[in-house]
């Protein structure tokens, strides 16, 4: 059984920081891209961050380069989205996503994470 499953989310203060993590199953990881996306209520769900298969390249939207770190340890299956200096305009709900590069399947989504950023 496939399964994307995010954690870490949650209430911080506009400057604090929160690690998201995303824990994969049931396929090959090292085989996937991974990204993470963000949707705030009434907005499109965004790109935010992207890393390739083994880790090497990290691509980031505008509105969080410089703040947001993206890595993976494909040992345990696992891809984190570090996230610094936060502002409120970053509060939304996070998703993982699993693109696949190598072989044959298909992508996958994790059912989100509530990150709010608020005094």
């Amino acid at each position: 059984q496939v399964q994307l499953v995010e954690s870490g989310g949650g209430l911080v203060q506009p400057g604090g920081s929160l690690r998201l993590s995303c824990v994969a199953s049931g396929f090959i990881f090292s085989n996937y891209a991974m990204r993470w996306y963000r949707q705030a209520p009434g907005k499109e769900r965004e790109l935010v961050a992207a890393i390739t298969t083994a880790g090497v390249t990290a691509n980031y939207a505008d509105s969080v380069k410089g703040r947001f770190t993206i890595s993976r340890d494909n040992a345990k299956n696992t891809v984190y989205l570090q996230m610094n200096s936060l502002k409120p305009e970053d509060t939304a709900v996070y998703y993982c996503n699993a693109v696949i590069v190598r072989g044959i399947g298909r992508d996958y989504w994790g059912q989100g994470t509530q990150v709010t950023v608020s005094s």
